[in-house]
């Protein structure tokens, strides 16, 4: 039986495809995920640090061009994928 919180993942998925399909922007995506304090707390505390660091690196990039800044936007992302899914093993185990 999975935690309660797993079900909560799906706002979180949804924003990042948005900003995947360019139809969301960091900022929206950021605040859904900081919104969720019932995942973070669901799962070990290295998750949430995990995650705000990403999230800081993307918003940190946002206000540089692609080619000024050493963070990747696809890499961040797919580390912010990469992140859900052991989040949704870790919440289906708990």
């Amino acid at each position: 039986m999975s935690h309660p919180a797993a079900s909560q993942l799906a706002p979180m998925q949804a924003a990042l495809h948005d900003l995947r399909e360019g139809q969301g922007s960091i900022a929206t995506l950021c605040a859904t995920w900081r919104a969720r304090q019932d995942v973070m707390q669901a799962l070990p505390p290295r998750y949430q640090q995990v995650a705000e660091d990403l999230l800081g690196r993307l918003e940190a990039g946002s206000l540089f061009t692609e080619e000024s800044c050493s963070f990747s936007q696809k890499d961040l992302t797919d580390s912010l994928a990469t992140w859900l899914e052991k989040a949704a093993q870790t919440l289906s185990a708990a």
